[in-house]
């Protein structure tokens, strides 16, 4: 999409998969999640832990995940792990929360200049 400014329109099916994605992460509590596995991957157990969520709502969001294709999972015992799957997500998260701290900086300096 970025790298594609001035081209031919996207075909509806890809802007499609491109929404799916995004409404996946519009979600706190998925966002938290991906936060949780941002340095490694992590069984269901310590991501409730982390997260704060029920067993029941962790699973349910982190199912909505892997199922954008943002996360991976693998079962190993009686324990499942999660791990971000798509390396984009990285990128994505530090890009908005640049974008949101220098918004906040500019912000704070308007008011403290008043």
């Amino acid at each position: 999409m970025g790298e594609e400014r001035g081209k031919a329109a996207l075909p509806e099916e890809f802007l499609e998969r491109v929404a799916f994605r995004f409404k996946a992460l519009g979600e706190p509590a998925r966002l938290r999640l991906v936060h949780c596995l941002m340095a490694d991957e992590k069984s269901v157990g310590t991501l409730v832990a982390e997260s704060g969520l029920n067993q029941a709502n962790a699973s349910r969001h982190l199912n909505s995940l892997v199922q954008a294709g943002l996360l991976g999972r693998r079962k190993e015992g009686n324990f499942v792990y999660y791990r971000i799957e798509d390396p984009s997500v990285y990128e994505l998260c530090d890009l908005v929360c640049r974008s949101l701290r220098a918004k906040h900086r500019e912000e704070a300096g308007l008011f403290s200049e008043a």
